[in-house]
């Protein structure tokens, strides 16, 4: 009895270190999760340290990258670049339209033994390609020295650039062809012509008054001149005169409206006369029945320079029309041409019917430079 007593407690004392046991094994396992646990949030507060880190260096790199894109840093890298840029002749693609005289200066036609102009092929990589099926437009511009003139004829052979078979005859102002312009002429690779002819003294207005006389007359006329003597002996192609000063803006689908013109294409003109725009007035069945502006409704053709195209045929067919000086009032300088060519009934509304405005009388704001020569700060080396 006494045997199985102790024998009773024995049993008990293990049962009962084996359940201390199991909840020892309990307490450790559960401080094993907790020890595993803590590590893992230290592991991620720790990742998103390190992602903090890391993002916000960059993150202030790419705000500074597009506030500042224009940094030295990347314009050495564009020049280390284009060093590797494969070169091209302006004089490519010559056509038929350059022809020698000598009143002309065309940049597909280098001087013998001269070496061609190179500019790089990021730089004015059109126009597009000359095609014989398309009529051709001839652009007369006049210009004139001033501050903002080489901005302005950027401006103009920018917007050339996206015209197919353009032909740009460039007529300065001044008593020889200037370098400003002969340089700018040869680089945009446009089709071109550079003449000149200076205005005499007597028909220029005094820079401190408002502009009455007409501006540009014997730069156009020796542009039409010049078509004359270049297409007059010889079938002429398709094409279409344009008078372009270069201080409007030019939107690309006019030259699409002009270039089939057949007789004279008309279209309205913005911020012209006082006007937001001018117009001519057409009926119902499409004819031109009118003018829609203030200054004078009665001239013959009350329209602005920039609103009307010719044929260059017509323009060969009527020697005799040109520009008038002599005797003409202020606002008639259209006049003195188109009445030589055409009547009313021959005008041609374009631009939907009169309705759409597509060139702009803009201006280039005069620069003020009250503080130029000052202190040294004149460079006339720099050209601007």
């Amino acid at each position: 009895m006494k045997f199985s007593g102790i024998s009773k407690r024995m049993n008990s004392a293990k049962i009962h270190l084996q359940c201390f046991t199991c909840q020892g094994s309990i307490y450790s396992l559960e401080g094993d999760a907790r020890a595993v646990g803590h590590l893992c949030s230290m592991l991620r507060r720790r990742n998103l340290l390190t992602t903090l880190l890391i993002a916000l260096p960059w993150g202030l790199l790419l705000t500074l990258w597009h506030q500042y894109p224009t940094t030295r840093y990347l314009s050495i890298l564009r020049k280390e670049t284009d060093e590797n840029v494969t070169a091209k002749s302006l004089f490519n693609n010559s056509t038929s339209l350059t022809r020698e005289d000598g009143l002309s200066s065309c940049a597909r036609q280098p001087a013998v033994g001269a070496a061609p102009k190179i500019i790089r092929s990021y730089v004015y990589s059109r126009p597009p390609p000359w095609s014989e099926a398309l009529p051709s437009i001839f652009v007369i511009t006049p210009t004139y020295s001033r501050p903002v003139q080489k901005a302005e004829l950027t401006r103009l052979a920018n917007t050339f650039l996206h015209v197919q078979n353009l032909h740009w005859v460039v007529v300065e102002d001044a008593p020889r062809r200037t370098n400003l312009v002969s340089n700018l002429l040869e680089k945009t690779g446009i089709n071109f012509t550079h003449l000149n002819v200076e205005t005499p003294k007597s028909l220029k207005n005094p820079s401190w008054l408002p502009s009455h006389k007409p501006r540009g007359t014997l730069q156009r006329n020796l542009g039409l001149h010049w078509l004359r003597e270049n297409f007059g002996t010889t079938p002429p192609p398709e094409g279409v005169v344009y008078f372009a000063d270069d201080d409007n803006t030019y939107s690309l689908e006019l030259f699409e409206e002009m270039r089939y013109t057949k007789k004279v294409s008309v279209w309205p003109v913005a911020f012209a006369g006082g006007l937001r725009y001018e117009s001519p007035k057409v009926s119902p069945a499409g004819k031109v029945v009118g003018w829609k502006v203030v200054f004078d409704p009665n001239r013959p053709f009350a329209i602005d320079m920039a609103g009307f195209a010719i044929s260059l045929r017509l323009i060969l067919e009527k020697p005799q029309a040109t520009f008038k000086l002599d005797g003409v009032k202020e606002g008639y300088q259209e006049t003195s041409l188109l009445k030589d060519l055409v009547t009313m009934d021959g005008l041609e509304p374009r631009a939907a019917n009169c309705t759409k405005v597509l060139v702009w009388h803009t201006r280039t704001e005069r620069p003020t430079l009250v503080n130029e020569g000052k202190r040294g700060f004149t460079d006339p080396r720099v050209e601007v």
